[in-house]
């Protein structure tokens, strides 16, 4: 798993690699709505107010709606995405990467007012920073996950490079990984793919960039490569 992804399996079979959205993003999007949310209610109240006293109903049910249900109606309705979270980038998913469901957001959201105790998202920021996902209390229980949109990309294959075949017999799952990091590793800075690559030392008996191009020379003779 590189950095903060999160890899889930569907019952197809098929990996997933969710990027989990830390809490900065995740206060910036927040933020972005909060505004919004406040733009509402203000041309609300301008409006309200030429009905004097009778306007004072309307704008308490409106300020319910807007501070409750804008999240709700937004994440369910726009593929887990407020304006905020759309802005940023980001949204909102079920656990195992599928949409999320009135149920969730409606669970996620309520529980705000926990994680905003005693003051200004404290517990919701401790929960997050401890979470390696980055998931507040909400979406703990709700089973939820806040990642960053997916960009679309064409599959890289592992750079051009001499097959070398593995010092010793790999498992299917170490097989799976060296690949996802060649057809990866092309996304990604030379630091990293070295930093890596380091993790592998064993196997190729070297670390920084000789680690790597071993990494790419194997994940070619996992492929057939063998020109």
């Amino acid at each position: 798993m590189l950095d903060t992804y999160r890899e889930v399996v569907t019952p197809e079979g098929v990996a997933l690699h969710l990027p989990a959205a830390g809490p900065v993003p995740r206060a910036v999007a927040w933020a972005i709505d909060l505004v919004i949310r406040m733009v509402l209610l203000m041309v609300a109240s301008t409006v309200l107010a030429m009905l004097g006293t009778a306007g004072y109903g309307p704008y308490a049910v409106l300020t319910f709606l807007v501070f409750w249900f804008y999240p709700v109606l937004f994440e369910v309705l726009d593929q887990g995405r407020t304006p905020g979270k759309r802005a940023l980038g980001l949204r909102v998913i079920a656990g195992n990467g599928a949409p999320v469901g009135w149920l969730a957001a409606f669970t996620r959201n309520l529980l705000r007012t926990v994680d905003m105790l005693p003051f200004g998202y404290a517990t919701g920021l401790i929960a997050s920073l401890a979470d390696p996902w980055g998931r507040r209390l909400g979406d703990l229980v709700a089973g939820t996950l806040v990642v960053h949109n997916a960009r679309p990309h064409e599959p890289q294959a592992a750079p051009v490079s001499a097959a070398l075949a593995p010092a010793v017999a790999l498992l299917p799952h170490e097989q799976a990984a060296l690949v996802a990091f060649a057809e990866r590793g092309p996304r990604l800075t030379q630091e990293r793919q070295a930093e890596l690559a380091d993790l592998a030392e064993p196997l190729v008996q070297a670390r920084g960039t000789l680690a790597v191009a071993r990494l790419y020379g194997i994940a070619n003779w996992l492929l057939g490569r063998r020109g």
